[in-house]
């Protein structure tokens, strides 16, 4: 490949990076399901704070849009989407349904994950018959998900379905109750789709290609990272994928970009302030989240209580090109309530004030209430900024 084409500031390259997520300059359009082509992938959560994280990123894009109107655009027979692997459980462009062929392909191949069947073969046959005869059908109306245990205490029929799903005999395309809706794919994906061969080559220049438009500007792990790809593949699709390369001031390694993505610079764009999902595509990598703005964030809502530093859901705030502060959200009632709010530069407060201010409207909550912060002193000036 040929040398770097342009030099970015640590700036420019946060700005072309947040215009790459629909996150500077103006909201787009196209709903929620448009998003999702987009950002080539919207991470699925089962936790739920003011809302499930796949609510917020719409939320984030679109300002506050109709909940009922994301659940509609994501999901359905009509839906432009389907749920699939990427870095992680992701709702997927339906056209990209191909792209993906070689991590189906892959999976077959490596035969059983972590659970296994006492007879695959009997277990996923009584499935797709199911399926075949009465429809498409969640775990629990396959006769149950769980056997009563933790979690991951699968019954035989989820296990079946989830292994039919990993390597693209079922697909899924809605949920009901936050539920996986099992469905065969010779039926809920377009043949014109289903029939697209591609080669693992293709596949991951294809994803990389997407990578590289949600992402703006990226490294090579970046661009692995974004859709699971491995990455020692990548570089050897860059050019492929249609990628320049690019220095970036502060980045080690060499970078990469979308050369539409660059257009942004030559733009006066306006910024937004508002609180993200710690799943939200902008920052779900934090390694890259740590080198693009200088911030270190990590969710722990699975580290135990007296260990938390943050809180259980902290919430980055963006405020035009930069994170601000944390803030760690609850409901009671129609109340939210901050329980954490870290602060991290000056001028913070305003813009956590204004982002608190918004989501709570979005959300219905008619009052805030704040709790700790940190740095203490900055509490009173908080409040008063809600009050305001």
């Amino acid at each position: 490949m040929s040398a770097p084409s342009a030099t970015l500031s640590a700036h420019e390259a946060r700005r072309v990076a947040l215009a790459a997520q629909a996150l500077l300059g103006p909201r787009p359009t196209g709903g929620p399901a448009a998003t999702v082509r987009r950002l080539g992938a919207v991470q699925l959560d089962t936790i739920s704070v003011l809302a499930r994280s796949h609510e917020l990123v719409a939320y984030a894009r679109h300002g506050p849009i109709e909940r009922d109107r994301i659940e509609a655009s994501y999901w359905g027979p009509k839906s432009t989407t389907f749920e699939y692997w990427s870095h992680a459980a992701c709702l997927l462009p339906l056209e990209e349904w191909p792209s993906y062929a070689f991590k189906r392909r892959g999976r077959r191949a490596k035969g059983r994950g972590w659970h296994s069947l006492k007879d695959e073969t009997k277990t996923c046959g009584e499935v797709m018959a199911r399926l075949r005869a009465e429809g498409p059908l969640t775990a629990k109306e396959l006769g149950g998900a769980k056997r009563g245990g933790p979690w991951w205490d699968w019954s035989e029929v989820k296990i079946a379905a989830e292994r039919l799903l990993d390597v693209g005999d079922l697909v899924c395309r809605q949920r009901r109750g936050f539920q996986r809706v099992y469905d065969l794919v010779e039926r809920a994906i377009p043949d014109e789709m289903r029939h697209e061969e591609l080669s693992d080559e293709e596949c991951v220049t294809r994803l990389v290609r997407s990578a590289g438009r949600s992402l703006g500007v990226a490294t090579v792990s970046d661009l692995a990272v974004y859709h699971g790809v491995p990455a020692k593949q990548v570089p050897p699709v860059l050019e492929a994928a249609g990628l320049v390369p690019v220095r970036v001031e502060g980045w080690t390694k060499a970078a990469y970009a979308d050369p539409a993505a660059l257009q942004v610079l030559g733009r006066r764009l306006r910024g937004r302030t508002l609180l993200l999902s710690p799943f939200d595509s902008l920052i779900w990598d934090r390694p890259r989240t740590e080198r693009l703005f200088g911030f270190r964030h990590r969710l722990e809502a699975y580290t135990p209580r007296d260990k938390r530093l943050f809180g259980y859901f902290a919430m980055p705030v963006l405020a035009g090109t930069k994170m601000v502060g944390l803030v760690d959200p609850g409901r009671d009632g129609r109340t939210l309530v901050a329980k954490q709010v870290t602060l991290n530069s000056r001028g913070a407060t305003q813009h956590v004030a204004a982002a608190l201010t918004e989501v709570a409207t979005w959300v219905g909550s008619d009052n805030i209430v704040v709790g700790r912060v940190e740095p203490p002193e900055q509490k009173v000036i908080l409040e008063k900024a809600l009050i305001a």
